[in-house]
């Protein structure tokens, strides 16, 4: 939801129809005995697809050969470890007209589709249901925190969780239920999965949020596996985990306790301005943020410890105003945390809760795990590696966990030239295609060096693949 990973305002279609070509003249992947790339920007699109496709692919052999090179000087690490099936693979995506196969469920294609094989392997895995994976620890430890401060009637726990919502959602749900604007970027094939048109993996768990307030919920808490195009890098991954929690006050349960309170309102018809909603009186509305933020920062102490340092940043959401970025001072170093804010009142109207107010805050369960448990890859979160797995099975979720590395290998590293399509092409188009191919072996990929040519007019690229830092020893594990 709020504050993980902002989407960027990138364009426009998949990589399907015109994809990266090839720089003619030197090319820094070719072979001793190959001396120059073959110039494809005269070749149709097929031809394009299947040389970009063949290039990744012989550069993630190459790849292959110099891991396969450190696991042998590295055996005495490798002996024992064991590749772990991860089950079937779904179909790919089709061309308009076909359809995929998604947890029961079958999707019509068209222009809009553009899921890959590697994402939807990962639909299911719920890593955060996984007993004593750190994303789970995170989890759980969430929801001791919010039971044990938040008892409701007869001692029952004020907030209710739901883990196991389909992260399958319409448009409407992903976006026009939380009033994002039909403009907004963050609506763009370049930055979302989409099955076809009215179907989409859900960019955030806010999209479960109308339809509990509309099933007559005021306190919950959402976990789930959340899909968006992004970068690669150490700190980007297409899938990773939200949890979001939303709360509504009535007039009575706001101003309970308050000096003169049965004098005050929840709303009013006036302006808005940068403390309030238009629908909002200003009494209200502090009570709601002190709430808010009393509440987040007993849940930042309960998990960092005591003396934590705090700060708020005011920001923009278009479902909730004011609105805030929580940040934490952190062995000296400040980090964005979450987002939170006062719920848009006419989203909280629409859903059928006229009589209340509230807030919602969202938070990414990886990040938070990364600074809590030092892990320094987002890929890690995916191994299947027993040296992994094992650091975090231990008997109290609240005991102090520190990552220990498993290995010491450098990087492998290629450089890829294209000439860029002149139109309907993204970074994210490449991004898909090199994880696609190289799976979770690519550790990152930057770009090196980008111009305009002044006769051609068009634009070569130079991308750097790096490729997994751990040597053969976790091969089996991040694939």
């Amino acid at each position: 939801m709020l504050a993980q990973r902002g989407p960027r305002a990138s364009s426009r279609r998949g990589l399907g129809s015109q994809p990266p070509t090839v720089l003619p003249g030197r090319c820094p992947l070719e072979t001793p005995t190959e001396g120059f790339c073959t110039p494809l920007f005269q070749a149709g699109p097929l031809e394009r697809v299947k040389e970009a496709a063949a290039m990744v692919c012989w550069a993630l052999r190459r790849v292959g050969l110099a891991r396969a090179h450190l696991a042998r000087k590295a055996s005495g690490v490798c002996r024992g470890h064991e590749h772990q099936p991860l089950g079937p693979r779904p179909a790919a995506p089709g061309a308009p007209g076909s359809a995929v196969e998604l947890l029961g469920k079958s999707y019509p294609q068209d222009d809009y589709s553009n899921l890959t094989r590697k994402v939807l392997s990962k639909v299911g895995r719920n890593l955060h249901n996984q007993p004593q994976h750190p994303l789970w620890l995170l989890k759980e430890r969430v929801k001791q925190h919010f039971y044990a401060q938040y008892p409701g009637r007869a001692g029952t726990p004020l907030f209710s969780v739901y883990d196991d919502l389909s992260p399958v959602v319409t448009t409407w749900q992903n976006f026009d239920s939380l009033l994002i604007p039909a403009d907004h970027p963050s609506r763009k094939k370049g930055d979302n999965y989409f099955l076809n048109a009215t179907h989409m993996l859900r960019a955030h768990t806010s999209a479960h949020q109308w339809d509990l307030l509309r099933a007559g919920l005021d306190a919950f808490l959402v976990v789930g596996d959340v899909y968006r195009r992004d970068q690669i890098d150490a700190q980007h991954y297409p899938v990773f985990h939200q949890l979001e929690a939303v709360r509504l006050f009535s007039r009575h349960q706001l101003f309970a306790g308050i000096k003169d309170g049965e004098n005050l309102q929840l709303f009013e018809q006036s302006s808005r301005s940068a403390h309030k909603q238009e629908t909002h009186t200003l009494e209200a509305t502090k009570l709601v943020e002190f709430d808010l933020k009393q509440t987040l920062t007993r849940l930042m102490t309960h998990i960092f410890g005591d003396g934590l340092d705090v700060r708020w940043v005011d920001c923009y959401f278009p479902f909730t105003h004011p609105s805030f970025e929580m940040e934490i001072n952190f062995h000296g170093e400040w980090l964005e945390v979450l987002g939170c804010g006062v719920m848009e009142q006419q989203l909280v109207n629409s859903a059928g809760a006229q009589d209340r107010m509230g807030w919602a805050f969202g938070l990414g369960l990886e990040r938070l795990a990364m600074i809590l448990y030092d892990i320094p890859d987002i890929r890690l979160f995916w191994s299947q590696d027993e040296r992994f797995l094992k650091q975090f099975r231990v008997p109290d979720i609240n005991q102090k966990v520190t990552f220990q590395p498993l290995s010491k290998y450098p990087a492998v590293i290629n450089d890829i030239s294209f000439w860029l399509p002149r139109e309907n092409y993204t970074e994210n188009d490449f991004y898909d295609l090199v994880r696609t191919i190289g799976g979770d072996l690519v550790e990152k990929v930057d770009l090196i060096d980008k111009f305009e040519h002044p006769k051609a007019h068009r634009v070569p690229v130079c991308q750097r693949v790096s490729c997994c830092r751990c040597g053969g020893a976790r091969q089996a594990s991040l694939n």
